[in-house]
């Protein structure tokens, strides 16, 4: 509790005081879930195509699209928007955009390139797939 100059008790202010020194320690990074995890092989890649582009960031949205009713959507960008998350993992800089943040929170992202694919691949714990495997739904 914070006692002022003129001896009242502040409750509030010392939750305040609490969680704005633990937001700037490394304690809160380790409380906070991750948003999203890179794979080595999908850092290797978002690298090569960030250089190839000369852009900075990578920017991860979902649509609405497909049976399902989201998908993922990747975008070069340019600069941080006001609200962007930035996930700063392997050397890279990817950009989750606030109205995906809670669908996406957890998710792994892998890159796969193989005889048949060569795609980007989201492993999301919180997500159900459609039929098809366009979109897809978070519970």
């Amino acid at each position: 509790m914070l006692v002022d100059e003129y001896g009242s008790v502040d409750t509030f202010g010392s939750y305040y005081y609490v969680v704005t020194n633990l937001k700037s320690s490394n304690i809160w990074s380790a409380m906070r879930k991750q948003v999203l995890a890179l794979s080595d092989t999908a850092a290797a890649r978002i690298r090569q195509l960030l250089q190839h582009q000369q852009k900075p960031f990578l920017r991860l949205a979902v649509e609405a699209k497909g049976c399902n009713g989201l998908s993922y959507v990747l975008n070069y960008a340019q600069e941080k928007g006001k609200f962007d998350e930035v996930v700063e993992e392997k050397g890279v800089k990817i950009l989750v955009d606030p109205k995906a943040v809670m669908h996406v929170i957890g998710t792994e992202m892998d890159f796969v390139d193989d005889k048949l694919r060569s795609e980007f691949v989201f492993v999301n714990p919180n997500a159900t797939k459609c039929g098809c495997g366009e979109s897809f739904t978070t519970t």
